[in-house]
């Protein structure tokens, strides 16, 4: 379980095909406090550590994981957005988050207003999945790329959310242009709120 509150970006320092998986290798701003089995979130995708060396750490994507998010994008030196699992003393900074991207977006407008930077994202899912909670909700959360944020200028396929100079400059939003693919995971209070209206 996550907040997607980013703890900083680690770097892909090398990319590994095994089969239909792949093995990142990243450094990481809290690498030393990591251990073999540990959970952290990359891109908002659940992660598991599988290896420590040096500076750098490694994690298994699978097929599944590769087909609904954009790990299978990274290229060596790409910043990836990081966050360990929460602590059940601490405070809830940003919202429920679970490490379960539910698909891609993509980002299709990114301007400066005042200090602040609005970004764009247009996405796709089917009616059905949409009904079942898959959806942004105005002034609701949504997580993008790790990232917990608010939406705003929601539609049913699109929304915006502004970020702050700190969120820019810490995170992988500062290498978000038109055109890039990002991860999405939709609230999931929103998603049982929607099972509890559907449910016969």
């Amino acid at each position: 379980m996550f907040s997607g509150i980013v703890e900083g970006t680690a770097q892909v320092k090398n990319i590994r095909q095994d089969g239909d998986n792949i093995h990142l290798t990243l450094t990481s701003p809290f690498k030393e406090a990591l251990t073999i089995d540990q959970s952290v979130a990359h891109n908002g995708v659940c992660l598991t550590v599988v290896a420590l060396e040096g500076n750098n750490y490694t994690v298994t994507a699978i097929r599944e994981t590769l087909d609904r998010s954009n790990l299978g994008l990274l290229h060596e030196g790409d910043l990836v957005n990081v966050e360990r699992s929460m602590l059940l003393d601490s405070r809830l900074d940003g919202h429920i988050v679970q490490g379960h991207v539910d698909c891609t977006a993509r980002c299709v407008d990114r301007r400066e207003a005042n200090g602040s930077h609005y970004f764009r994202f247009e996405y796709s899912v089917p009616k059905e999945m949409a009904r079942k909670g898959y959806t942004t909700v105005e002034k609701g959360s949504v997580c993008v790329n790790g990232v917990s944020l608010t939406v705003c200028n929601s539609t049913d396929t699109s929304f915006e959310v502004a970020i702050i100079p700190y969120t820019l400059e810490h995170t992988n939003f500062c290498r978000i242009e038109k055109g890039s693919v990002v991860n999405l995971e939709f609230d999931i209070i929103g998603k049982y709120l929607a099972k509890l209206k559907n449910f016969d």
